[in-house]
């Protein structure tokens, strides 16, 4: 990669707080950020994906409804509907719950995305998903004590960096399930945390060779191309060459 884009300047840029990251950015020009055998796709419990994913293609065949939790409709699109792993194992569908399912102690969450259309297995990384909540108690802990909300520099119209300076807690290193790269968190106008995907969407456009994006949400990009889905994050919209987080 010649030309490092502008949106993954700008977000990485945002997350670079310290050395460690600034090798990682350094690492992205150059091309080698992570050897292939060390990312978190490489090591993504597949086989468990494909077992799961045939079990609910036949659960829905034999009853037409799909073994999901019930959800409130304002839980977000990629934290919706959860698998019932209880239901599929009572059914006689599966044997044991994967152990990369948190059920069994592992570290996601299976979701079935595309219920209406096309039920996918996904898993959501709880790790991540742990962070962002623990940093979302802290700022809401912080606008509860000062009035406002520990703003740092512009990320996106309505969307700002975290100031850590005046949290009790550091940054976390939140590690992206789709690539590897550190992440970092930003927060809206309401205070609302949320990870900032910008680095792996990019990457994931380079990849494809799309000079426009063949999606409205371009978190659709990484999902579709992967096991995972994007753990807390906003919606991003094409701006004028660069995804661009956009208020919900």
């Amino acid at each position: 990669m010649e030309v490092l884009p502008r949106a993954v300047a700008r977000s990485w840029m945002r997350a670079a707080a310290g050395s460690a990251l600034l090798l990682l950015f350094a690492g992205l020009l150059s091309g080698c950020l992570y050897p292939k055998d060390q990312l978190r796709q490489n090591g993504a419990p597949k086989e468990a994906v494909r077992n799961v994913q045939g079990a609910i293609d036949q659960y829905f065949g034999d009853t037409g409804l799909l073994p999901i939790k019930n959800s409130s409709e304002d839980v977000p699109l990629y934290e919706k509907f959860k698998l019932d792993f209880v239901k599929l194992q009572r059914e006689g569908y599966i044997g044991d719950i994967p152990s990369a399912a948190f059920e069994n102690g592992g570290n996601y969450y299976f979701l079935i995305i595309n219920e209406e259309t096309d039920p996918t297995i996904k898993l959501m990384d709880i790790v991540v998903y742990q962070q962002i909540n623990d940093l979302q108690k802290a700022v809401d802990a912080y606008k509860k004590k000062e009035g406002q909300l520990p703003k740092g520099e512009a990320a996106y119209p309505g969307f700002y960096t975290i100031d850590y300076k005046s949290l009790p807690v550091k940054e976390p290193i939140i590690r992206s399930e789709f690539s590897g790269h550190i992440l970092p968190a930003i927060i809206d106008d309401n205070g609302t945390v949320y990870t900032d995907y910008a680095v792996d969407i990019m990457q994931q456009l380079i990849k494809l060779g799309d000079a426009k994006p063949p999606v409205d949400d371009l978190r659709a990009l990484l999902v579709d191309n992967s096991d995972y889905v994007p753990v807390k994050a906003p919606i991003y919209r094409w701006n004028d060459g660069d995804p661009e987080a956009v208020a919900s």
